[in-house]
């Protein structure tokens, strides 16, 4: 945490010398001193101070400055910081106006000029007006502040990526959080700029793109080799696992994620059948522990950015992104995962990021306390979800076509959700449509059996309707089946045009795909489990594969 500021303002510049020299040497090690002789420039410097959630614990301010008078200059910077202690610096012919300023400013108190000995003066002014400062200080977060509005899909994407990139913030509500509009009107913006990230140097961006955060906080590292071993292009368990095999190995390895490592498992609250680990873990733990891994081992990161192509040229890999130089790889392992399917109901698509979020979402937990919430799905994800929920939430909703849970989700979670008095279960039922004006307000569901339709009031409904691999954007020549995941190994024989592109005299590797040199591995490889350490497993499998493949020359 910074220290709190003592800041001083004189116009003389050989009285300012003098203030601060004093100041250094009893506070230097607890307090910043900070001192001008431009109230102008101390009015500036109090703005960035404010948006890096630097304090200031007291004002010392001449009283006869040209740019403003001492009084005045206190009036407006207790608007900005009010709980700071206030002390003027007058000559024995401003004695009126401190007096004054007693009523107007709330002054604390004001000091006649020389305050020769500062040891009988001046410490011991200032040694309790510091102490009745501290005691009723609390600091601040510290950190990144996000201003917004709870239910705007831009405000949701950027809070989407902070979290799952494992970024510290404070979120500031415009609409509850009683600081918000101040810092707004402090920094000169509107309603209409938000959200508004504003950074711990004191700067900040107004309707950011994910890409420009990441730009200003150093998370888009630059591209350190010509040519790389191994490009994995998906950083969830499975990428991160590729990423930390292929570098402890001593591959040139490099990761490219398009949101946020983790993947869909990095958003989960809670996994519990991982081995090694009897209480379980988050996803959010797991992820920053093999991002660390990773990252130790040498193992580089590209995100956020997106792949559009893979180009095969004279053995080598070139990778294209949407944004970006070119990178030239030996190999690649595509681990992309798969994304949540679209529920395709009337207003769904109207207050999704504002009501309505696929995925876990837990960035959005506490917008739902003491609300009734709605999860469709029936799988381990949903389960998990409502459990998290659950600690948040009135009431916890889960909507499944069937008649139960027990075909789809694990007994330990079925159990949970059974013992957990706030969650209930809804079978047979369908949502069929979502209703409300800026934000979800309520759903209307259907009894598929029965037919019947109620309206039911909703702050919020998570949607976990099974998945579809992320592979839309591959070009390249590689076999997928009916569903779109990815064909790897010997069953690549069955597919007609295998021949066409196949030319080498072996079989492919287990994972290796009908492109030799690009592995796939993970939830987007056709017959994979669904299960994190399935994905660990395969990740790791692909570099025993990119080792073998290298090796043949």
């Amino acid at each position: 945490m910074n220290r709190p500021v003592i800041f001083t303002i004189d116009d003389d510049p050989q009285v300012l010398r003098a203030i601060s020299r004093d100041l250094k040497t009893q506070y230097g090690k607890e307090y910043k001193i900070l001192s001008t002789t431009s109230a102008q420039e101390a009015m500036e410097s109090l703005t960035d101070l404010k948006n890096s959630d630097d304090v200031v614990a007291l004002f010392l301010c001449d009283q006869r400055m040209p740019e403003m008078e001492g009084v005045a200059f206190l009036e407006k910077a207790m608007k900005i910081f009010p709980e700071a202690k206030r002390v003027l610096l007058t000559a024995y012919s401003d004695t009126a106006a401190a007096i004054k300023a007693i009523n107007d400013v709330r002054l604390d108190y004001y000091l006649i000029k020389p305050w020769d000995p500062p040891e009988e003066k001046l410490y011991p002014v200032i040694n309790d007006l510091l102490d009745d400062w501290q005691n009723d200080y609390i600091p601040e977060f510290k950190g990144m502040k996000l201003v917004g509005f709870q239910f705007s899909p831009q405000s949701h994407v950027v809070k989407d990526f902070l979290a799952s990139n494992l970024i510290p913030y404070r979120w500031m509500d415009i609409e509850k959080n009683p600081d918000a509009p101040g810092l707004l009107e402090l920094n000169q913006l509107h309603h209409t700029d938000l959200p508004v990230v504003f950074f711990e140097d004191g700067s900040f961006l107004a309707k950011p793109s994910i890409k420009h955060i990441a730009d200003k906080i150093g998370r888009n590292p630059q591209i350190v080799h010509d040519i790389y071993d191994v490009v994995i292009i998906g950083a969830g368990p499975a990428g991160l696992a590729a990423a930390v095999y292929g570098a402890s190995e001593g591959l040139k390895t490099l990761m490219i994620e398009r949101k946020a490592p983790g993947g869909q498992a990095g958003t989960s609250s809670r996994i519990e059948n991982y081995l090694g680990f009897p209480a379980g873990l988050s996803g959010a733990d797991l992820t920053r522990r093999a991002m660390s891994q990773a990252t130790r081992l040498g193992a580089g990161l590209l995100s956020p950015q997106s792949v559009k192509d893979i180009v095969q040229k004279d053995g080598y890999k070139t990778i294209i992104l949407e944004d970006g130089p070119e990178i030239i790889s030996r190999t690649v392992v595509i681990t992309t995962g798969v994304d949540y399917r679209k529920l395709d109901v009337k207003g769904v698509d109207s207050f999704t990021g504002a009501g309505i979020y696929y995925g876990a979402a837990i960035t959005e937990a506490s917008a739902c306390k003491d609300k009734e919430v709605y999860i469709i799905g029936g799988g381990n994800s949903a389960g998990q979800a409502a459990m998290y929920l659950s600690k948040f939430a009135k009431e916890i909703y889960i909507i499944i076509r069937k008649d139960s849970l027990t075909e789809t989700m694990s007994a330990y979670l079925i159990d949970q959700i059974s013992h957990t008095p706030n969650i209930h279960v809804l079978p047979n039922t369908e949502v069929i449509e979502a209703i409300g004006q800026n934000c979800l307000e309520k759903l209307t569901l259907i009894n598929v059996k029965t037919k019947e339709t109620e309206e039911r009031e909703a702050v919020a409904l998570y949607i976990f309707i099974g998945a579809r691999p992320y592979t839309d954007w591959i070009k390249l020549d590689i076999i997928k089946d009916n569903k779109d995941f990815i064909e790897t190994g010997r069953g690549l024989r069955n597919y007609e045009g295998f021949a066409k592109t196949w030319k080498l005299k072996r079989d492919p590797f287990l994972l290796e795909t009908s492109c030799a040199g690009v592995f796939a591995a993970g939830d987007v490889r056709s017959g994979a489990m669904n299960r994190v350490a399935s994905a660990v497993g395969e990740g790791s499998m692909a570099i025993s594969f990119v080792h073998k493949y290298l090796a043949e020359g």
